[in-house]
């Protein structure tokens, strides 16, 4: 099937959700050679993905993942983001997928190593002592003693391996920075998604909304950061139901200044995991732990926690503040037989 895709691509022809489907069928088989699937990813990043397209991909995708049973009385929130946004930010959404978590909000954090970035969310949570390849029959248990679970992409997504050669050779975002954040293996309730291009996160929003989750948030900071950002807007789509909507949040609006955006880039693991501690551990610069409480915000919001933004940021500053995110992250911590000081 894939070279009648190819062929089909070439000419200029979008693909029926159920073509996509069948296709990534294929891909996840291992049944389509490296190069197809080189220029499979190629073609679809040179002309844009469509609704459809994205659609059928999704389903074949969580149609490979390994089932995880999930606890049926809680609401799990997934805080993965695309990445491939090349501005080499520290790892934010990990970052605050440990700060909601530490809120009361149960946690299933969807992650994998580096492919298109600095560092990967897998890579830094590795760094801060924390483990990432947690039994998938453990998360009811692990999120109701800790409130944070994490899934490592290629333990769920085993399929994966299949294309995992041509993606890192291609070394471009591609069309699996889009889907992954959108097979969370524990099929999270709501989500808040870091979107590299606003314009994704509607269509990323809509593709959801045809697969029925319940909740979530699309974010796209004003200079292309998948994040919330500090250093100008933040362009959100809300997926609430059947309604999607669109918005933009500022800084300003929760009485903080613009940051910087060298003050949240990191270079490397190390880096970006450092930055974590220091915020953490309240040694980190303003802007960073900024772009940490509003993305922490962003969490609470989308979770029904707190009914505004506004209420959402303020949570967040409190628990930084009181060290309620850093007792939790030394618990953690713990929990994995490691204390950082």
């Amino acid at each position: 099937m894939i070279k009648d895709v190819l062929q089909s691509l070439i000419e200029g022809h979008t693909l029926s959700e159920e073509t996509a489907e069948a296709v990534m069928h294929e891909l996840m088989n291992g049944e389509a050679e490296e190069s197809q699937i080189g220029s499979l990813l190629t073609l679809l990043r040179y002309r844009g993905e469509t609704v459809a397209e994205l659609t059928g991909f999704v389903r074949a995708m969580r149609a490979h993942t390994t089932p995880v049973p999930r606890p049926s009385h809680r609401t799990l929130l997934d805080t993965c983001g695309t990445g491939g946004d090349q501005l080499s930010t520290f790892n934010i959404s990990t970052a605050a997928a440990i700060g909601v978590s530490a809120c009361g909000i149960a946690v299933a954090k969807h992650g994998n190593r580096f492919v298109s970035s600095n560092s990967g969310s897998a890579d830094v949570l590795e760094q801060l002592n924390l483990p990432i390849d947690k039994n998938p029959a453990d998360l009811d248990t692990t999120i109701a003693e800790q409130g944070l679970f994490f899934l490592f992409a290629p333990v769920y997504n085993s399929a994966m391996k299949h294309v995992a050669k041509a993606r890192k050779a291609l070394g471009f975002r591609s069309i699996f920075n889009l889907l992954g954040p959108l097979t969370n293996p524990a099929r999270a309730d709501v989500q808040v998604v870091g979107v590299f291009d606003r314009n994704y996160g509607k269509m990323m929003a809509e593709v959801l909304r045809r697969l029925g989750t319940k909740r979530a948030l699309f974010v796209t900071g004003e200079e292309g950061i998948d994040e919330m950002t500090i250093t100008g807007k933040t362009y959100v789509t809300e997926l609430d139901g059947d309604r999607i909507s669109s918005y933009t949040i500022e800084p300003e609006m929760f009485g903080i200044q613009r940051g910087s955006l060298p003050d949240i880039q990191a270079t490397s693991v190390a880096e970006s995991a450092t930055m974590i501690h220091n915020i953490f551990y309240n040694h980190a610069s303003e802007s960073a732990k900024q772009v940490f409480l509003l993305n922490i915000a962003a969490g609470l919001y989308v979770s029904d926690e707190e009914k505004s933004w506004t209420d959402a940021y303020e949570r967040a500053y409190h628990a930084l503040k009181d060290g309620t995110i850093l007792a939790h992250f030394q618990q953690l911590q713990r929990k994995a037989g490691k204390i950082h000081a």
